[in-house]
């Protein structure tokens, strides 16, 4: 991706906040034409959303020029390195929640994960790198877009707290249903028909996994979801989703990319928890918890900076054929990891579950991108 300069006089900034509005408008008015960008799978809109940020960044006379062709090293290089650090981020966040001592002490997790993240974006908007242009809202503006934010990564959190990370995973594949029906009713949005059918065999598999999955077990080995996980499990799908609505409505509200609403929202969510620790989390004695767990949780922020920063390549270099494959890998990965680790056998019955769930929503994604290919070549010939 291009480093654009936001160190130029006053008058350079304005015409780069101009140029800024104009873009955004653009890309706004694609929204209200095609509504496949609020139904997408999870993977699938983590990268698109990016994808935007990268169109509505202010073009200056004194950017650095893009190469014609991005580096397939680099391509590789930066998508492994998010792949891994998505992976990573989940089993050392499923290893710190294991810790009873760590389990019930969410919010402030989620506090330290938010400033990390403000810090990530701070320096990657600074004028020596430039990936993106700050912009300013204001606490007001911002507040109910960062209290969703809480709930989005609290809640998911919980339930990897309380349950495997098999039916964690499976269980975010409900994220691209409830969103699209969350558009339907809000926004009568519908889904090409080959599309919304594959949707019914992932919402069968994730309740077959749902079912096997919270059975107990007279093997102790063998990690199971209790049924808080499965509540904050589809809680935190229901917030998450709704968070995916409302971004959508905040770029057009402030005029502004998901990276610049991302570094508003940071800092106003990690300062509200902070109204909120000292009621809801159990610290454990600080003393007493192992170094291990202090590295683990330094890995945690540290990963969570590298998916942020590699957004940033992966946007620029690949395609949305390319991402919705990367993040279909990722998925996968992480189920079959966490079912290797789970203890379960091959033959778990949860399995199928798991089988039935992933086929549907790579389906779902088969027929996304067709209809998107459909569209694109009729809008070509007109």
């Amino acid at each position: 991706m291009a480093a654009h300069s936001s160190s130029g006089p006053s008058g350079s900034s304005d015409i780069g906040m101009r140029e800024d509005n104009e873009k955004l408008a653009r890309i706004d008015n694609a929204h209200s034409e095609d509504s496949d960008r609020t139904l997408r799978t999870p993977e699938e809109m983590e990268i698109e959303d990016g994808r935007e940020n990268d169109a509505m960044l202010p073009q200056s006379t004194t950017e650095k020029p893009e190469p014609s062709k991005p580096s397939w090293v680099g391509t590789v290089a930066w998508t492994s390195i998010n792949t891994l650090a998505t992976i990573g981020i989940v089993f050392t966040n499923k290893a710190i929640f294991s810790d009873p001592s760590l389990k019930l002490a969410q919010l402030s997790f989620a506090s330290f994960h938010f400033t990390i993240t403000w810090l990530t974006l701070f320096i990657l908007s600074r004028p020596k790198f430039a990936f993106f242009l700050p912009r300013r809202a204001t606490v007001g503006e911002i507040l109910p877009l960062s209290i969703a934010m809480c709930l989005n990564v609290i809640l998911p959190n919980l339930s990897l707290a309380f349950s495997s990370v098999t039916f964690y995973q499976v269980a975010r594949i409900l994220l691209t249903p409830t969103v699209a029906a969350m558009n339907f009713v809000l926004y009568r949005q519908t889904l090409p028909r080959g599309a919304l059918l594959a949707l019914i065999p992932a919402c069968i598999g994730v309740g077959i996994v749902s079912y096997y999955d919270s059975l107990p077990t007279a093997d102790a080995k063998v990690k199971t979801t209790s049924t808080l996980g499965i509540f904050f499990a589809f809680t935190g799908i229901f917030a998450s989703s709704l968070y995916t609505v409302w971004i959508a409505f905040y770029h057009r509200k402030l005029q502004m990319s998901s990276m610049q609403l991302l570094f508003n929202q940071a800092p106003v969510s990690a300062f509200l928890l902070l109204y909120v620790i000292p009621f809801v989390d159990t610290f454990p004695t600080w003393s007493t918890v192992p170094v291990n767990r202090w590295v683990m949780i330094m890995m945690s922020g540290a990963f969570a900076s590298l998916i942020n920063i590699s957004q940033f390549f992966i946007i620029a270099q690949t395609g949305p054929v390319s991402s919705t494959v990367v993040g279909h890998l990722k998925t996968c990965t992480i189920i079959a990891l966490g079912w290797a680790t789970s203890g379960r056998s091959v033959g778990d019955k949860s399995v199928l579950g798991v089988f039935i769930a992933v086929g549907g929503i790579v389906a779902y994604s088969y027929f996304m991108i067709k209809e998107k290919q459909k569209k694109d070549a009729l809008a070509a010939r007109s």
